[in-house]
């Protein structure tokens, strides 16, 4: 079942880099949680819009996590490693995470309130920067 409101599911999962990384970390700030695959093409669509946000909000109080699903860890890395993607990004062990969300598929995009709670969800690529602009306003802590 899609988890398009309410309480943010937990998760936890541990970066390419080897950092353990849980929502409950994250609390106190807005999370972008995206789901992704280096197999996806319109992964690739929204991968620069991202990166580039990521770099302009990273100290707003708002964090990008990247969750690679159904993926090979050397294509994954290549991935990141293509689009210059800079933010904490791991393997989504046994799709743990995205059965907990209830993805139908990739990219899909969550936007998590610093209180925990789901504003707003994008199932396929953001494309738009405004568009994302306005769902960070909402997660703004």
């Amino acid at each position: 079942e899609q988890r398009a409101s309410g309480i943010a599911p937990a998760f936890e999962f541990t970066t390419f880099d080897g950092e353990t990384i849980s929502l409950a970390d994250l609390e106190g700030q807005g999370v972008v949680l995206n789901f992704w695959a280096s197999w996806c093409d319109p992964c690739r669509a929204e991968a620069d819009l991202l990166e580039q946000t990521w770099q302009r909000e990273q100290n707003n109080g708002i964090v990008f996590i990247g969750l690679d699903y159904l993926d090979q860890e050397h294509a994954a890395l290549g991935y990141l490693d293509e689009f210059g993607i800079t933010y904490p990004n791991g393997p989504d062990l046994q799709s743990a995470a995205a059965r907990t969300y209830g993805i139908k598929g990739v990219p899909e995009t969550y936007f998590i309130s610093p209180d925990g709670k789901i504003t707003s969800f994008v199932i396929g690529p953001i494309v738009s920067q405004g568009d994302l602009d306005q769902r960070l306003d909402a997660i703004r802590p």
